[in-house]
C-alpha cells in the first residue's frame, strides 16, 4: 500500500445517512483513509446534508446512466476511489462497478444472512418479517458485494436478542446500535489488513 496517499473511500447511500455519519466520524483524523465521495440516488436524501456539512463531495446519480450507461465509473476514477462502502444504498450494484472494484465493495445488511436477504429486503421490511416469524434473535451482516443481492462472502455478523414485546421499530433501534458499533471498525480492519489486493 502506498504510504504517501490515503485510501479513498466512496460511501453509497440512499437515506438519512446515519451509518455514513458514523463512518465519517470514525475516520475524521485517519492517516489511513479518507471519505472522498458520497454517492446518492435520491436528490432529497438526508445523507446529502451530511456530505455538505462535512464538506465531502457528493455525486447524485440517475438510473439510466447507472444501470445502462458507464455506471459513473469516470467519476469514481476522477475521485481516485479505491474502495466502496454501501450504507443503506437501495440500488443493485451493476456488473461494471463490481468488475472495476472486484473484492473492494462491502455492504451491511440488517439481518443474519442468508436469512432475510434478497430483493426488496431492506429496513423495516426485514424487521417486520423477522418479528412476524417469531425469531429469537436478529443482527447485522457485513459482507462483500457480488452480482446477487445480499450474497457475497460474509465478513462479520453480530447478533441481538429479540424479546417479547419487541416491534419492528424497537428491533430497528437495536440493529442501528450494532451497525454503528461494528461497521466503521470493520472497514478499518479490512483496509489495515490489506484485504484490498
Amino acid at each position: 500500500m502506498n504510504n504517501t496517499r490515503k485510501i479513498h473511500i466512496a460511501i453509497f447511500a440512499s437515506g438519512t445517512g446515519t451509518n455514513a455519519q458514523m463512518i465519517i466520524n470514525h475516520f475524521i483524523d485517519s492517516e489511513l483513509l479518507m471519505i472522498a465521495l458520497i454517492v446518492c440516488n435520491k436528490p432529497q436524501a438526508g445523507v446529502l446534508n451530511i456530505a455538505s456539512k462535512e464538506k465531502i463531495p457528493a455525486l447524485i446519480i440517475e438510473k439510466e446512466r447507472y444501470f445502462k450507461g458507464d455506471s459513473y465509473l469516470p467519476e469514481l476514477e476522477e475521485f481516485d476511489i479505491d474502495f466502496i462502502v454501501l450504507a443503506g444504498f437501495l440500488w443493485k450494484i451493476p456488473s461494471k462497478i463490481i468488475n472495476a472494484f472486484a473484492g473492494k465493495i462491502i455492504n451491511i445488511h440488517p439481518a443474519l444472512l442468508p436469512k432475510y436477504g434478497g430483493k426488496g429486503m431492506f429496513g423495516k421490511y426485514v424487521h417486520e418479517m423477522v418479528i412476524a416469524n417469531k425469531e429469537k434473535e436478529s443482527g447485522i451482516t457485513i459482507h462483500y458485494v457480488d452480482e446477487l443481492y445480499d450474497h457475497g462472502r460474509i465478513i462479520l455478523q453480530a447478533t441481538c436478542a429479540i424479546e417479547e414485546g419487541d416491534t419492528p421499530a424497537s428491533l430497528a433501534r437495536k440493529i442501528h446500535v450494532l451497525e454503528h458499533i461494528h461497521y466503521p471498525s470493520t472497514i478499518e480492519k479490512i483496509i489495515r489488513n490489506g484485504l484490498l489486493s
